[in-house]
């Protein structure tokens, strides 16, 4: 099973999350919202071709409709079965490593 650094779990549960419309510009936004970080273009980018490479992700080339794109294509971005395995993954192991610790962390 791939292991996912931090940043690369916020990513594939960003796309997730963006289920109708997974696309970078709008996980960026959720990712810099829910995380309360800047987000920079390059740094999203390389952590989804990392993402690609180990088989996690996804994406379709759509055509752009936006007249600001220039007539680029869009990314659509897919999170596959491995991708979502993984997640649950790491879900798994933070959640065992946080049982437990309610009096030490406190409510929140």
């Amino acid at each position: 099973m791939a292991k996912l650094g931090e940043f690369e779990l916020l990513v594939l549960l960003a796309i997730l999350r963006q289920s109708s419309e997974p696309y970078a510009n709008r996980v960026r936004r959720v990712l810099e919202e829910g995380s309360g970080r800047s987000v920079t273009r390059g740094a999203l980018y390389r952590t989804l071709d990392r993402l690609k490479e180990k088989g996690l992700i996804e994406w379709e080339l759509e055509p752009s409709a936006q007249p600001a794109r220039g007539g680029h294509p869009m990314r659509r971005l897919l999170v596959t079965e491995p991708g979502i395995a993984a997640a649950r993954e790491s879900r798994d192991i933070l959640m065992g490593f946080l049982d437990g610790l309610d009096p030490v962390l406190g409510e929140s």
